[in-house]
């Protein structure tokens, strides 16, 4: 654990250099890592534990007469029978909302990272900015945008896109709307990211190589820009998957999603069981969905 060196003196004698003592900085990185890992601790694994052991709880209990450990593993399948609807349609609208998002936002983010020059900054602060906004704040503005007499409305009905007694608001595309614009800048900040490092000789190369422009997007830009793409597809799906609000204000219960679930049997009905199984089937299945899909795309970049 010592390194010693013959360095000359003035008398021509050589002399030992300072001792260099490596060992103490072997637990340099671990204790950097303690503050972090003490957060996650009390504040994500406690309470994960905490909410394993309320999905076992006795159902038939209530606050009132407290619940009873009885490892009711039945709570889940329980669950699952009653809301599966729920799961189905909170996936549906999310992977919409992504594939929305997708046609939007890769083309913005390749136009700020490659085309934008001066204007980029200004650019990126216009994606950024409405995250400034309260999440719930900008949901209630397209509920304004989207109410029957608002102009959106009006506009559509003019030109004869929704009927007389049409309407956006409290309908599934009012949701999907909202989960689109509200998690947008999700996707593509981690794609202006890949697209920025993007070295334009490459696709100069492609087009002296007689490439089409649609040839060089396949084989040049979209594989360089995977790391971000599936990194803001991940950011925007996850979240998105497990939202109540865009629900709640843009729909009605008949486009309730997994979230508005959980956010009743925990805040309204008092069902704890019921709402920690729910949270956690939906945990599973989101991290069964992430898995496969991070094995299908390729990770070697991005993880």
């Amino acid at each position: 654990m010592t390194a010693l060196a013959q360095l000359p003196t003035s008398s021509g004698e050589p002399a030992a250099a300072p001792i260099v003592r490596r060992g103490r900085y072997k637990l340099l990185p671990y204790l950097l890592l303690l503050p972090g890992a003490a957060w996650l601790l009390v504040f994500f694994a406690l309470p994960l534990l905490q909410l394993a052991a309320a999905s076992l709880y006795d159902p038939s209990g209530s606050l009132s007469t407290g619940y009873a450990m009885t490892w009711a593993f039945g709570n889940y399948p329980d669950a699952l029978q009653a809301y599966w609807p729920h799961f189905v349609r909170s996936f549906a609208y999310s992977a919409i909302a992504l594939v929305l998002a997708l046609l939007m936002g890769y083309p913005l983010a390749y136009a700020i990272a490659q085309k934008a020059g001066r204007w980029k900054n200004l650019l990126l602060v216009a994606v950024v900015a409405p995250m400034f906004t309260s999440f719930l704040v900008r949901t209630l503005a397209w509920k304004t945008i989207l109410s029957d007499n608002g102009w959106l409305v009006g506009l559509l009905r003019d030109v004869h896109l929704l009927g007389p007694d049409g309407r956006l608001l409290a309908t599934p595309v009012a949701v999907v709307l909202g989960l689109t614009y509200n998690f947008l800048p999700f996707l593509v900040l981690p794609l202006y990211a890949s697209l920025e490092r993007l070295d334009y000789r490459l696709l100069e190369a492609a087009n002296d190589l007689y490439a089409s422009p649609l040839r060089a997007f396949q084989k040049v830009t979209l594989p360089l820009s995977m790391p971000g793409l599936i990194a803001g597809t991940l950011l925007f799906f996850i979240p998105a998957t497990g939202d109540y609000i865009n629900a709640e204000l843009l729909g009605t219960p008949n486009q309730y999603m997994i979230g508005n679930v959980i956010d009743s049997a925990f805040l309204v009905r008092l069902d704890y069981p019921q709402g920690a199984a729910l949270s956690f089937l939906l945990m599973a299945a989101i991290l069964a969905i992430v898995f496969v899909y991070l094995r299908k795309a390729g990770t070697e970049e991005v993880l």
